[in-house]
């Protein structure tokens, strides 16, 4: 147990959605998809710090473009064999992974942005040829 007592706190769904500014429908999104587990007491969900973790790695998970699928997968491995040291080496091979599909993303997105500052520059001159009321300059 931590020193504040946090192992053994009870969070509600609308806790949980405050602090990490998601919705209580995202939230019930990821139980339904079996990456989080709340207790259940009568119709309430009850959080626990196991919980909160796992909803904190799935919301770090989707920002960095994990799909939900390689989420889980990261998830489950922390709780099976090899365990921690096994979910970290598989960490650390996604997400090198996904930077590098990042960072060809970015290359293809700078290409892209030039191909279009190019044309731009041939229109803008193009139109700056043409006359005022859409005719051509006599040659």
């Amino acid at each position: 147990m931590s020193a504040d007592g946090s192992e053994h706190r009870e969070y509600a769904i609308g806790d949980l959605a405050r602090e990490f500014a998601v919705t209580t429908r995202t939230i019930r999104f990821y139980e339904d998809e079996g990456l989080l587990a709340p207790e259940r007491r009568g119709q309430a969900r009850i959080y626990h710090a196991r919980d909160r973790v796992r909803l904190r790695l799935i919301l770090r998970g989707k920002r960095l473009g994990f799909s939900l699928a390689e989420i889980r997968e990261i998830l489950d491995m922390y709780e099976s064999e090899p365990g921690e040291a096994g979910q970290l080496r598989h960490l650390i091979e996604r997400i090198a992974e996904r930077r590098k599909s990042l960072e060809r993303q970015r290359a293809d997105l700078d290409q892209t942005l030039a191909d279009m500052k190019a044309i731009e520059a041939r229109c803008a001159a193009r139109l700056a040829a043409l006359r005022p009321g859409g005719k051509r300059r006599a040659s």
